[in-house]
């Protein structure tokens, strides 16, 4: 049979490559294959193959769009959009704020939720009034039992099913605020100031931001 240059070439290299495994001394096929491979490195292979892997799986991942108006989780929102990373984890809980006799400021809220993100700016600002008067909690409902705690020392107890929700809790205890909703700052300090004994607003210079550390004057007369 008379081959051409071409096939006699292809002829050529199959007979190289069963030569080898064949005059592989005991070698198996499989090392043979796996010699490019040992030359190169096993971890230089294994980065390769990372990277591919990465590249397949990032190919149909949407970009992050989450925004101040949408319900879509972008991260902590006190953080993000109030401006005050202090506010969590609450460095309080209701029965040590209570056993100080200091009234408690109770958020629930929800990370993914539009109207709790603009509400952030609302408790940012309080906090800058009330912050070492009284205790803030802010709490993200994703871990609350199904039904509300028993225990009035349990946030669970005060949680209506709604987001956000605001409670301010007196030094006894007792329950002299609760809304839900984006409710204005007005309404919360108009409380607060009731708890605390403080002269009507249309009857009180404005407060005034306090300084990092610093009672605002008002409040520590």
């Amino acid at each position: 049979m008379i081959f051409s240059k071409y096939q006699n070439s292809i002829f050529t290299a199959a007979s190289f490559t069963a030569a080898s495994f064949t005059a592989a001394s005991g070698r198996r096929w499989w090392q043979i294959l796996l010699a490019p491979i040992r030359s190169i490195g096993i971890f230089t292979c294994a980065f390769a193959v990372a990277i591919a892997l990465s590249s397949i799986l990032l190919i149909n991942v949407p970009p992050a769009l989450a925004t101040l108006t949408d319900d879509r989780y972008d991260g902590t929102i006190f953080a993000l959009y109030g401006g005050n990373g202090s506010l969590v984890p609450p460095k309080s809980t209701i029965a040590d704020a209570l056993q100080r006799e200091k009234p408690v400021l109770l958020i629930f809220y929800t990370d993914d939720s539009s109207d709790c993100k603009q509400y952030a700016t609302v408790v940012s600002q309080l906090q800058q009034f009330y912050g070492r008067a009284a205790s803030f909690i802010p709490l993200t409902i994703d871990s609350f039992p199904n039904t509300p705690s028993p225990d009035p020392k349990e946030p669970s107890h005060y949680y209506e099913g709604f987001v956000p929700q605001t409670v301010i809790l007196d030094r006894s205890g007792k329950v002299v605020f609760n809304a839900k909703g984006q409710v204005p700052f007005e309404r919360v300090d108009d409380a607060f100031r009731k708890v605390f004994d403080l002269l009507p607003r249309d009857e009180s210079v404005p407060l005034k931001r306090r300084a990092v550390n610093e009672l605002n004057t008002e409040l520590s007369k």
